[in-house]
């Protein structure tokens, strides 16, 4: 298949990028900006988060542009790093959406929690102090039941950071536990 001049010019653009110049990347921004960011508009549906996306994406760009051997491939390179951008945000938000369904339904859980078992009301009621990367992590973990080598893949985050992550997150649980108990 020939390749047609736009092709080979976004080529040099890129070989030209890898090489530092900075006036390259900034037009090789401009001629994919609005077809990167249609997709992402496409794929979220959101104005804003298709903005947000495409800002993750060139940063993604600037910092594995080195590591794409072929310049050939920046085409299929780059809507890749797109598409696994725009994977990420609506992951992170049916996460959030779940987060919120939960903490919705808590009102009517505690009444019924409270009567029942006091540790445990103290616990729902603890829950959605916590900062929200930690809630997340505990309804992975104890809501939806991952493990942890499955919520590093979804969270992308080493294995290790998990771990201690949700160690942490249980003993601010504990204090804040013990603080309502003790007050």
């Amino acid at each position: 298949m020939a390749k047609n001049r736009e092709q080979i010019y976004d080529e040099l653009l890129v070989i030209r990028c890898r090489q530092g110049d900075s006036r390259a990347f900034d037009e090789l921004v401009a001629r994919w900006q609005r077809r990167l960011w249609n997709y992402a508009f496409q794929v979220v549906r959101s104005e804003a988060a298709a903005w947000d996306i495409l800002q993750e994406t060139w940063l993604a760009v600037i910092k594995g542009l080195s590591k794409l051997q072929d310049a050939t491939f920046f085409p299929q390179w780059i809507f890749r790093i797109l598409n696994n951008k725009c994977a990420d945000w609506l992951r992170k938000k049916h996460l959030h959406r779940k987060l919120n369904d939960d903490l919705t339904n808590q009102a009517m859980y505690e009444s019924a929690v409270q009567k029942e078992n006091h540790e445990e009301y103290l616990l729902h009621r603890a829950i959605p102090k916590l900062p929200a990367d930690s809630r997340v992590l505990l309804s992975l973990r104890y809501g939806e039941g991952f493990e942890v080598n499955q919520i590093a893949e979804i969270l992308r985050i080493p294995e290790g950071t998990v771990k201690s992550r949700l160690h942490r997150t249980v003993n601010k649980l504990r204090q804040k536990m013990g603080q309502k108990q003790n007050g």
